[in-house]
């Protein structure tokens, strides 16, 4: 990319060409996906508000959701079944996007909040909470607190001797692994009334979320989600590298940790929602540049709308599909991406061993 930027042809003709040839096509290959995303979208929102222990006619259950209708279809619909499904929507665009940021930031496909061990923290911080005897309003607090409690962590033993991504990975897992040992632990030495809340920050799940969680959690995380995106033309500067985004004006480490921070906000307070919920980070936006090509800020979008889509998909199948009934949404996302995981390893130790030869 540096080099098209020091031999870039005068009068901006390299700019217009690549405009007219590379970024049309892009543009509408995303547009097209974003489209074809929402209709799924929508699809999954009908089952999910038509489907429980009492179905509903799908155009009767979107009638409830927007409170039209008999009263007690809009009870079940938008008490019952709507926290859930807006929750799982929200959570999977906040994790989806995190973890587009910290690939993009990093540079690294393994890159994402669930590795690196952000949303393990969050899950500690909100097991603590619910330990105290705190308020459910206080999670989303809590659990940004555990998130940047991770993030030190990571800080204090991966950042020795300068950065390197590979030990950022390596730290990062072994930080989750810690925290969530941490968790178990607390859970199995809980009340037994207080066992069964908490089982859900060690697997993840959706299940009886409600309306002030949902506004409370979700409504920050929609937050960081518009402050991620006003961040996107910092991150396309720092795209072309640290000596010509300086020479930009752009204070790159200043630009690299406001990323990071929004990051680590955006999956923990996700994780307030969920509990760790793996895989959506990791994924979603590989998935996405393979629909619709390198990151701009429409793909950054379409991340959010794919993670929205596969978290809702993922506890619909857990909901539905499985033999076993009340599986949280975590075991299907942690089956996904564990193969998903150790592929990207194996491909990303072959490059470093084709590098080094």
């Amino acid at each position: 990319m540096n080099g098209f930027v020091r031999g870039a042809a005068p009068h901006g003709a390299a700019t217009d060409v690549g405009r007219r040839t590379g970024r049309s096509p892009a543009r509408r290959r995303t547009a097209l996906t974003a489209v074809v995303g929402l209709v799924v979208l929508c699809a999954l929102v009908t089952v999910s508000v038509a489907n429980g222990d009492l179905a509903l006619p799908p155009a009767d259950a979107v009638q409830g959701l927007f409170g039209l209708g008999d009263s007690a279809t809009v009870l079940v619909v938008q008490e019952f079944r709507a926290p859930r499904m807006v929750a799982a929507i929200v959570a999977g665009a906040g994790l989806a996007v995190a973890g587009a940021l910290l690939q993009r930031l990093f540079r690294n496909p393994l890159a994402s909040p669930d590795v690196m061990g952000v949303t393990g923290g969050a899950s500690f911080g909100a097991v603590a909470m619910l330990a105290a005897g705190a308020s459910q309003a206080l999670m989303p607090l809590a659990a940004l607190g555990g998130g940047l409690l991770a993030a030190v962590l990571l800080g204090v033993f991966g950042w020795r001797g300068g950065v390197s991504v590979t030990r950022l990975v390596l730290v990062g897992l072994a930080v989750q692994a810690g925290l969530s040992a941490a968790v178990s632990f607390m859970v199995v030495s809980f009340p037994t009334e207080l066992a069964g809340s908490a089982l859900q920050w060690t697997t993840g799940s959706v299940y009886g979320r409600t309306w002030p969680e949902v506004w409370s959690a979700g409504g920050a995380v929609a937050l960081g989600l518009v402050v991620a995106f006003a961040l996107h033309r910092r991150l396309a500067v720092l795209d072309l590298g640290d000596d010509s985004a300086g020479a930009l004006g752009l204070r790159t480490h200043a630009a690299r940790l406001q990323v990071l921070v929004i990051a680590i906000v955006l999956a923990s307070l996700a994780a307030a929602l969920t509990g760790p919920v793996a895989f959506v980070a990791l994924a979603v936006p590989h998935m996405v540049r393979f629909l619709a090509g390198p990151p701009t800020a429409g793909t950054l979008a379409l991340s959010g709308l794919a993670g929205a889509v596969l978290l809702l998909a993922s506890d619909l199948v857990a909901q539905y599909l499985l033999p076993v009934g009340g599986l949280p949404v975590g075991v299907v996302t942690a089956t996904l991406g564990a193969p998903w995981l150790l592929v990207l390893m194996i491909r990303q130790s072959s490059s470093v061993n084709r590098s080094v030869r």
